[in-house]
């Protein structure tokens, strides 16, 4: 696969409470890590997201009496899944794997840090609206095809995937660069949504 300068990598989340360990781990999180290292280095423009969650967020189970991780509330912009509480602002949880090859990132984009409203696309806020900055960079660079990796493949990738595509770019999610939760189905749920859409799925063979 040939990467030009109008492409962008776009690593999702590689957090350590995403990581094994973490507060919110994906299984095998850390193993996208060396994956995005390795497809890295083929590409001339790099943009890195961080979830950034005040500890009163909305999102967590903890913050909300009676409830539990993983069960679901309704608030003004739909349905929110509720979690532990994860990648809270300036804890060790919320820093990039430490092997995460971070330097040649053009651009890190800080998601999820208003306390009322969950993020997990890299371009929108859940309320589908709000924006996180990232589109107005992409245009604005003139980039075209938007390659995805990260954590995890039915959430975070997926939204911002969708979301991509949405705008009007190419978007090729690099299924060996991600990992999945898989709440309820949801990974199997991912690839239909990604084969509607015509978002492309690859493996790493395709950068060899």
């Amino acid at each position: 696969m040939k990467i030009s300068d109008r492409d962008v990598l776009l690593a999702i989340d590689v957090q350590n409470d995403f990581c094994s360990g973490g507060a919110l781990a994906v299984p095998s999180g850390e193993k996208v890590v060396p994956a995005i290292n390795r497809i890295a280095q083929r590409f001339g423009n790099i943009v890195l997201t961080q979830d950034w969650h005040p500890r009163d967020h909305v999102s967590f189970a903890p913050n909300h009496a009676g409830k539990q991780p993983f069960q679901t509330i309704e608030l003004d912009y739909g349905t929110q899944v509720l979690w532990p509480m994860h990648c809270v602002q300036g804890t060790s949880g919320a820093e990039f794997h430490r092997d995460l090859d971070i330097v040649r990132a053009s651009l890190v984009v800080r998601k999820g840090f208003r306390r009322g409203i969950d993020s997990y696309s890299a371009l929108f806020e859940n309320d589908k609206k709000t924006p996180t900055g990232l589109l107005g960079y992409l245009r604005e660079r003139e980039l075209k095809t938007v390659f995805v990796a990260g954590l995890a493949l039915d959430f975070c990738v997926r939204f911002s995937a969708e979301d991509a595509r949405a705008a009007g770019f190419d978007v090729v999610v690099i299924e060996d660069a991600c990992r999945g939760i898989d709440l309820d189905g949801s990974v199997a749920s991912t690839h239909q949504s990604f084969r509607q859409r015509g978002i492309s799925v690859v493996g790493l063979e395709a950068f060899l």
